[in-house]
């Protein structure tokens, strides 16, 4: 009893510490208000159901509003209502739940006591959409990055070699899983030159189409080259070039999220959209062309002229499990053949009867789009630990 004593006043005081070194929500300029955002139907309708829970469970009603989380700071969430934005605490109701882990983007239903300083989250609202990569050991077990996001942005860095495109799809793969749509920024475009901007367009039009929106910008260039020689490879292409047309992406009552892996460029973009340093940059190892995290919080960034981005800090891994659905609607053409197939458990690697190759060399699209497919699929089958036993790909 002693001991747990001891660590219940050490996670106290360390909480406490934490909370203090918080930043003051005064100082964040860049966050959005209340009026920038929208609650859906169904949420309203879900905040008023807890509202009465919530009353019958003690709870003021002039206590209770409705509120966005816009800010994760050490897990602490700043909510933006009507009239306020302030930190909150998680009610004791809520942590004794199910869903208790809230994400950038939640709108809950909070409690604002009279005389505290902190409110209280009471209620986290049924979620549009949840943008969330699969962590530990078990099927289900998902860190949600982001909810009630309409569109997400995967920011890709250029370079001499072709662009990473199995990433590029394995992002498509989990954002259509979660019900968001998809869209790519291709930055430092001066690493790449004309020719390799083009290269790179074509290859990401081949393995996920040509209605992939797709941006070229030059934010975070390393070496001065012609920009409008840029632009005209990626006007060439039909795709818009630098902050004007990622702006266009994210119109106003739009919530997109960024992600990247960390030295893509995710916060100088950032900066350039919002046209003043408000987020930390840094630079990229030359040994590895890996960047180091310099987005720390999870945080709500709202634009000029324009809508909302969740900055996310850079993210090493995002493994596919569980995301079967999604490869389907990433690959329609290719999951519908491979419904086709002889076999049920077929690989589409050297089956007799494979439906896939066959309609690959009759319709020639073998090549980038059919290598990203198999790839995918083949690291979701070899978690076969993981899911479902009766899950066959």
């Amino acid at each position: 009893m002693a001991k747990k004593a001891k660590a219940r006043r050490v996670r106290e005081v360390r909480d406490r510490r934490n909370a203090e070194s918080l930043p003051a929500l005064s100082t964040l300029t860049e966050l959005p208000t209340f009026a920038q955002l929208a609650a859906s139907e169904r949420q309203r309708a879900a905040y008023e159901q807890a509202v009465a829970r919530a009353i019958e469970a003690g709870a003021a009603q002039d206590e209770l509003t409705l509120g966005c989380v816009v800010r994760l700071d050490r897990g602490y969430p700043a909510v933006v209502c009507a009239d306020a934005t302030f930190r909150a605490e998680f009610s004791t109701r809520l942590t004794k739940g199910s869903f208790s882990r809230v994400a950038v983007g939640d709108w809950v239903c909070a409690r604002r006591p009279a005389g505290h300083e902190m409110g209280l989250i009471e209620e986290i609202l049924p979620r549009e959409s949840d943008i969330a990569r699969w962590r530990g050991g078990n099927r289900g077990e998902r860190q949600t990055l982001a909810a009630n996001v309409d569109l997400v942005i995967v920011v890709q860095q250029l370079g001499e070699r072709e662009v990473d495109f199995a990433r590029i799809a394995r992002s498509a793969v989990i954002v259509r899983d979660c019900g968001a749509e998809l869209a790519v920024v291709l930055s430092k475009a001066d690493r790449a030159g004309e020719a390799g901007v083009a290269r790179d367009i074509d290859a990401l039009h081949e393995v996920l189409g040509p209605t992939l929106r797709l941006v070229v910008t030059m934010a975070g260039a390393t070496q001065a080259v012609d920009a409008q020689a840029i632009a005209r490879a990626a006007a060439e292409k039909g795709v818009a070039f630098g902050e004007d047309g990622v702006r266009a992406l994210v119109p106003e009552g739009c919530v997109a999220i960024v992600l990247g892996e960390s030295g893509a460029g995710k916060s100088t973009l950032l900066n350039a959209l919002l046209g003043r340093v408000v987020l930390e940059t840094g630079a990229v190892r030359e040994a590895d062309d890996a960047g180091r995290h310099t987005t720390v919080a999870r945080r709500m960034v709202a634009l000029p002229n324009a809508g909302i981005i969740v900055d996310e800090p850079g993210l090493r891994s995002l493994p596919l499990v569980g995301h079967e659905r999604g490869l389907a609607l990433v690959f329609p053409d290719i999951a519908h053949e491979a419904a086709a197939c002889r076999f049920r458990d077929c690989t589409q690697t050297h089956e007799p009867g494979c439906a896939v190759r066959e309609h690959a060399r009759d319709e020639g699209y073998e090549g980038r789009r059919l290598d990203a497919y198999l790839a995918l699929a083949y690291e979701m089958r070899t978690s076969r630990a993981v899911l479902d036993p009766d899950i066959v790909i």
